[in-house]
């Protein structure tokens, strides 16, 4: 390890100690307004959600700047922290640190601010503290986004190497499938708004993209989540909609390997990593949103043990192309919230181009979107659908709600990794048009404000990807993650969207125009601070979770 990278790292662990100093300040700040006789009280989070959320916010990028200490270290210990890596490092703490301090940006018109936290006078330590001082006035500097840009342009990309051989070739497995069999064709398929073709969900399925995690028993790979990162991030990479086709098998999976009976996960297992079976999670409705407890949707048990299943279904993600619903209803009128709501594992018909949903009982409507368009979301209605008697998930009633909280850590992991590869497409086009694109005898990558962006998008990118891999990593250890998760899908979702308004603004006029694959990432990226919890939802699962720890 050499001088410069050993000063390097004292500088970044003293900066990420003081930050997580000034973390728990705010803590005790934000938990003192949420408190009622030493109990966080849910009114109290609701009323002081401006607080919470700038806090969860703050946490978030604290944990940020953590993990980008990690990830030197890591190279830096196999003697791979290179001039570019350093630069990252640099500017990514000069401009988190200072986001700290400044504001952080929750919204592209709403801040978080010390001061909303009642955390000013912690923000004055922070800022007095000598790593963090040095990071402020020689982190973030034109000078060193400049170069960063410089070494872009030569073809410098950061290195990305998990120190595991299985996951370095996995990734190059999928980089190269990407590049061949997906990115080739992902603007077309957009612009006529069409599926994505079945003969790329065959060869998605023959790679293994649907068994990830499903254990090598039952046909899967018996991989953990960061092998379903690489493989989620590098099929983003070439376009969206492949890497989410991964999402429903992910939530069918763990749904079902967690909590099935033998006879399920038999029967489900197999054809779901195989990819012969394809499912769509089926759980919002309309009015309703994250508010689950708040389902209407209705599953009758008939003398024959089946079950009827009548009511109304939106946003449903592939659900003409699915073979398989994993469907929250109401199994108990009498019982209100959670407690009344069971998943049930839903065999449908796959719809065809001239009748998309076949089967007698079950309706849908296409809800027209502006990306995300190869997988089609649907509006579906239930009218006395029928689910056999084996369908309800672990032959347990009433336990849905539990069921589903248990997956949501992997599906917004997940769901981070696939931001992480909008961000890194974003990136990849932006740079290639500034070094193209001339103006004024100059490329436009010359200009300051334009390699500014371009420095940026690459730092930020692998911040939001070291924050993912670290969430999958504590998944993978058998921790609980839901607060690790929330973080990972807050800030990449964030970042996809920051890298993709940067990349059409590289663009200028062209990357308005239809014509231009920016256009297409600029409305996939939207979609990811929505889907799998709005971003507020992740801020309040992060702010309450931490607040509420006993710590």
């Amino acid at each position: 390890m050499t001088p410069d990278a050993i000063a390097l790292l004292a500088r970044a662990d003293a900066a990420a100690q003081a930050a997580r100093d000034y973390l728990q300040q705010a803590r005790l700040a934000v938990l003192g307004a949420v408190s009622a006789e030493g109990k966080v009280e849910t009114s109290l989070i609701e009323r002081e959600q401006r607080s919470v959320h700038g806090f969860a916010w703050t946490a978030t990028t604290v944990e940020a700047l953590v993990q980008l200490a990690a990830w030197a270290r890591r190279l830096a210990e196999r003697d791979a922290l290179g001039a570019g890596e350093a630069l990252a490092v640099e500017i990514g703490f000069g401009e988190y640190l200072a986001q700290l301090l400044g504001g952080l940006p929750m919204s592209q018109n709403e801040f978080a601010r010390p001061a909303d936290m009642g955390a000013s006078a912690a923000a004055r330590t922070l800022a007095a503290d000598p790593a963090v001082t040095g990071f402020l006035e020689s982190g973030n500097t034109p000078a060193k986004r400049a170069a960063l840009a410089q070494l872009l342009a030569r073809g410098w990309q950061a290195d990305e190497s998990l120190g595991d051989e299985t996951l370095d070739l996995i990734r190059e497995q999928f980089r190269r499938f990407s590049e061949a069999r997906v990115a080739p064709g992902a603007h077309a398929w957009h612009l006529a708004d069409s599926l994505i073709p079945d003969e790329i969900v065959s060869e998605m399925a023959d790679l293994g993209v649907f068994g990830v995690c499903i254990p090598t028993e039952y046909g899967g790979l018996g991989l953990g989540k960061l092998a379903m990162c690489v493989v989620s991030e590098e099929l983003s990479r070439g376009w969206i909609c492949a890497g989410s086709l991964g999402t429903r098998s992910e939530i069918a999976g763990e749904l079902i390997g967690a909590n099935g009976t033998p006879e399920q996960k038999a029967r489900w297992l197999p054809a779901i990593a195989a990819g012969t079976v394809l499912p769509t999670a089926v759980f919002t409705e309309p009015d309703v949103g994250s508010d689950l407890a708040s389902l209407k949707t209705r599953a009758r048990r008939l003398d024959d043990g089946s079950w009827s299943v009548t009511g109304a279904k939106t946003w449903i993600t592939h659900a003409s192309r699915s073979d398989l619903m994993t469907l929250l209803a109401r199994s108990n009128a009498e019982t209100p919230g959670h407690g009344g709501l069971s998943l049930f594992l839903a065999a449908k018909s796959r719809g065809t181009a001239g009748d998309s949903f076949p089967d007698e009982g079950l309706t849908g409507s296409e809800i027209l979107v502006l990306g995300y368009r190869g997988m089609k979301e649907y509006a579906l209605g239930f009218d006395g659908f029928a689910v056999a008697a084996d369908g309800l998930l672990g032959g347990a009633e009433g336990a849905g709600f539990r069921q589903l909280m248990k997956t949501f850590e992997g599906a917004r992991i997940q769901t981070a990794a696939r931001a992480v590869g909008v961000a890194r497409k974003a990136l990849d086009l932006a740079l290639t048009y500034a070094l193209e694109r001339r103006q004024f005898a100059k490329p436009l990558i010359a200009f300051p404000r334009t390699s500014d962006k371009l420095a940026l998008m690459a730092v930020e990118t692998v911040i939001a990807r070291e924050l993912t891999y670290f969430a999958a990593r504590t998944k993978d250890a058998g921790d609980r993650c839901d607060i690790e998760a929330g973080m990972a899908k807050l800030l990449a979702a964030r970042v996809a969207w920051s890298n993709a308004d940067a990349g059409v603004q590289i663009h200028g006029g062209n990357g308005y125009a239809l014509e231009y694959e920016m256009s297409q990432i600029l409305c996939d990226a939207r979609i990811l601070n929505i889907f799998e919890g709005a971003a507020e939802i992740q801020a309040n699962v992060i702010g309450r979770g931490l607040l509420s720890r006993q710590s």
